[in-house]
């Protein structure tokens, strides 16, 4: 088996997200909800991918946002996070996260926990956790983040 780096590492999980078996409901393209069904395998080239200006100096670029034909809620992102900034204060929510640290040095506080995780590093965050992080290294921090489950609004602590 071949060894897989880092960025296929992220890749690889982004797209197994987006990854369902497709229900007859789905094929008809109509869902249960007014949620987009994500219905159809798909490629995201990343300098295709929309970039989103943030307050704190930082980017963020959307992978995917929808529900799998099985009924999960799946939603994909990468952010650039510049040193010493946060993306937003501590926060939960009932979906749980995967995210992977592509390049950077991030301080991760998740269920009373602080830990220092950089390149090649997976946080995983579960559900209603209360979870913050701030990039602590002296360059820009580069990660995806994998959300699965309810959505909803996240509340700040």
């Amino acid at each position: 088996m071949k060894n897989i780096n880092r960025r296929d590492l992220c890749v690889a999980l982004s797209a197994i997200a987006a990854m369902g078996t497709v229900s007859a409901e789905a094929q008809s393209g109509k869902a249960a909800t007014d949620e987009h069904v994500l219905a159809h395998s798909e490629i995201f080239p990343y300098d295709k991918l929309p970039v989103k200006s943030s307050a704190n100096g930082g980017a963020s670029r959307a992978v995917i946002h929808g529900t799998l034909p099985t009924g999960e809620f799946v939603e994909s992102h990468e952010t650039s996070l510049p040193a010493g900034q946060m993306p937003h204060q501590p926060h939960r929510h009932p979906h749980s996260e995967f995210v992977m640290i592509r390049e950077g040095k991030v301080e991760v506080t998740t269920d009373g926990k602080t830990e220092v995780v950089g390149p090649g590093g997976v946080i995983f965050t579960a559900s209603n956790v209360m979870h913050g992080m701030k990039n602590i290294g002296d360059t820009t921090a580069n990660y995806f983040v994998v959300a699965i489950g309810r959505q909803s609004t996240p509340k700040f602590s």
